[in-house]
């Protein structure tokens, strides 16, 4: 008796398995699910609700929102990526500190911004950032006071941008009238630069064949005048000249060779009595007449295979430096011109450990190239390639931004410290150093006006008091 209990005890587990097995199998047969189908963007949206990665022509959906800032008196500017004459060096008269005490300049206002690197631009008392909202899936070309940070307003339209790296790349550009950006994906905008009213748009892509870059668009639009120039990098645009007032093409260059986009911006230039404009593409150099946009010139030896970022430096003389990040160290070239025809010849090249700048491009002062090169310390090379000073190990900057103002250089380090270095040709002279915010990826130019500097994080946007504005 107590052996056969012992047996039925040992068997029940079983007995309740077998048990559980079949009215699992009941329930299911009771509670069939229909098939699984694979779940297209926006079903799970209200009815009626905009789908915004189904828009088929963003620029169509173009909105501005007003808001409630103010713009300051203040009536310097900073119109475009690296300033007006595209140098990075700010020409404000305002008197700037060249000291500062253990905490740093003053710090006005902060804002948070969409994740990305975009730059601002200023022009009477209001700043342009090209953003991103991510909340609402839309591109956002933002007007904001330079007294307080306040939006006056936001010009925006639909478009899906996901995480790559950051988002946005670009710097807008200014004139009297206009401000044009470029979004992430290669959407150009035009609007009146005081209200905010939608002038034009074009979509380099759909328009023009461009490639977006990887991780997004990084070329910086450039006004001339009245004239936007940009680089689709297109099957039949290389690069095209756009009137301001009326967003139509005014030529367009030939792109036989299927050059593409980059992250570089095109920079202005003059040899032998010519204006062009200087770009560097996928596979190489080009120097396009400002007059028709025919094709000057080529030089196909300098190309970077992961990513080409900073932009072309006229030297003077018909002499450009080209440098890149990614082992490709930095090229000199001379311009030679006979008959009109133009040859372009090279003078050195550097090694990437003697300079090559994988993100800014370096600024020309005084005869000298200044910039932060590969391994984040900033250099002084001569016109040469010797190099003059480096900032040591000891202060490095990493990927961050760098500007010049009055003999001196602000180096933001990506990690937020803030340096304040003398423009010397013969040493390097630390002047003061201080932590300006606690800084995540600070990679964005920056832009100085009368004694107001604007700096960026990945999220972050502050204005630093560096001066007394002009009087």
């Amino acid at each position: 008796m107590n052996g056969n209990f012992k047996k039925y005890v040992m068997l029940l587990p079983v007995v309740i398995a077998i048990i559980f097995a079949f009215l699992f199998g009941i329930w299911i047969g009771t509670n069939k699910k229909p098939p699984l189908t694979m779940r297209e963007p926006g079903a799970d949206r209200p009815p009626g609700r905009q789908n915004v990665s189904a828009t088929k022509d963003p620029l169509k959906a173009v909105e501005l929102v007003k808001g409630s800032g103010v713009p300051t008196s203040i009536k310097g500017e900073w119109t475009m990526f690296r300033g007006a004459n595209r140098d990075n060096i700010s020409r404000s008269h305002s008197q700037l500190l060249r000291l500062w005490d253990k905490e740093g300049p003053k710090k006005l206002w902060q804002i948070e911004v969409g994740e990305g690197y975009a730059g601002p631009v200023v022009k009477d008392g209001r700043v342009y950032l090209m953003d991103y909202d991510r909340e609402n899936k839309k591109d956002a070309l933002r007007c904001l006071s330079l007294e307080d940070g306040k939006e006056i307003w936001r010009l925006t339209y639909p478009v899906v941008v996901k995480r790559n790296h950051g988002l946005t790349r670009t710097v807008p550009a200014l004139n009297d009238k206009y401000v044009v950006a470029m979004g992430p994906k290669c959407h150009v905008v035009c609007a009146d630069r005081i209200s905010g009213e939608f002038k034009w748009g074009i979509d380099l892509v759909k328009e023009y064949g461009a490639t977006v870059p990887q991780w997004y668009a990084g070329q910086c639009p450039l006004i001339i005048s009245n004239t936007l120039i940009l680089a689709p990098g297109g099957k039949d645009a290389l690069l095209i000249a756009v009137d301001c007032d009326t967003g139509r093409v005014k030529w367009k260059t030939p792109n036989p060779d299927n050059w593409l986009m980059t992250h570089s911006s095109i920079v202005p230039a003059e040899f032998a009595g010519k204006r062009m404009y200087v770009y560097c593409a996928k596979l190489g150099v080009v120097g396009i007449s400002a007059d028709d946009g025919s094709i000057l010139w080529k030089f196909p030896e300098w190309k970077i295979s992961i990513a080409t970022v900073p932009s072309p430096l006229p030297i003077g003389d018909g002499k450009i430096f080209f440098t890149g990040g990614y082992g490709a160290g930095s090229v000199m070239v001379q311009l030679k011109e006979e008959n009109g025809k133009f040859d372009v010849q090279k003078v050195f090249k550097l090694e990437p450990t003697v300079f090559g700048a994988t993100q800014h491009t370096p600024i020309f002062y005084n005869n000298h190239i200044f910039g932060v090169r590969a391994d984040g310390q900033f250099v002084c090379i001569t016109t040469e390639g010797k190099v003059v000073w480096t900032s040591s190990p000891k202060n490095q900057y990493g990927l961050g931004p760098f500007l010049l103002a009055d003999d001196l250089f602000y180096v933001l380090a990506e990690t937020g410290k803030l340096s304040l270095i003398q423009a010397d040709t013969t040493e390097f002279k630390l002047l003061s150093q201080a932590k300006v915010f606690d800084a995540n990826e600070a990679w964005g130019p920056m832009a100085l006006v009368d004694g107001r500097l604007l700096l960026r994080d990945y999220t972050t946007l502050i204005c630093l008091q560096v001066g007394e504005p002009a009087q």
